[in-house]
């Protein structure tokens, strides 16, 4: 595995790691931050202004809007909603593999915005079945959850990457130093990776996606 450090210049879609399965998406005129998580978790809280901010589950760990500053657009439901220009599309999924029972139901959210499209898989519990690989379509970056324990697993990770092939993957909700969850380290989702880059944040357009698949590690937000 090798792993290599990235910097480009220009933005149009700008993604940072606040940690656990929270990133900041950043376009050209607003700003949307993803399953926001409380002080339980570890991780320093972000508490500044954004505009959107998209729950996949109401879990702890994911829906903590509580400390968010400002006035703010939340998204938490199924089905399609347009924000000033960004299309957010829900779909339905499972937190366990037993059809919710243990741990209840998950929203898959595809944000599409400056002609990007991102997924962000929440807390994804089981592999995807064709017809949500259908219904979510065309991936261009991929937020996946790879800790196990709570979610997906790095093997099963691997599975889904494989069922969207995005352009770029971005692992997320893993055990690091900040947080005492009992789920398993990035590494052993990277393992199976041949190239790695490292950086503080993924800063993207279209036209720079890459042609064959990458995946970028996003250092948390300190």
């Amino acid at each position: 595995m090798i792993i290599t450090d990235w910097k480009a210049g220009g933005r149009q879609l700008k993604i940072k790691h606040v940690g656990h399965s929270s990133f900041v998406i950043e376009t050209n005129n607003k700003s949307i931050l993803t399953d926001p998580y409380d002080e339980s978790v570890g991780y320093p809280l972000y508490e500044q202004s954004v505009d959107i901010v998209t729950i996949s589950h109401d879990h702890y760990d994911h829906n903590a809007v509580g400390h968010l500053r400002g006035t703010f657009t939340a998204v938490k439901d199924t089905g399609e909603t347009l924000l000033d220009g960004i299309k957010f599309t829900g779909f339905a999924s499972w937190h366990d593999d037993n059809q919710g029972k243990d741990r209840g139901s998950n929203v898959i959210f595809k944000i599409e915005a400056e002609n990007i499209k991102l997924v962000h898989l929440g807390d994804l519990g089981v592999v995807l079945t064709s017809e949500q690989i259908k219904a979510i379509g065309t991936v261009d970056i991929l937020l996946i959850p790879v800790g196990g324990f709570y979610t997906i697993d790095a093997e099963q990770a691997w599975t889904v990457v494989e069922q969207l092939n995005p352009r770029i993957v971005i692992p997320m909700h893993y055990k690091t130093p900040a947080t005492e969850f009992p789920i398993a380290p990035v590494e052993k989702f990277l393992a199976r990776a041949d190239t790695v880059t490292k950086k503080p944040e993924l800063d993207i357009t279209n036209e720079r996606l890459p042609s064959r698949r990458e995946i970028i590690v996003l250092a948390e937000i300190a």
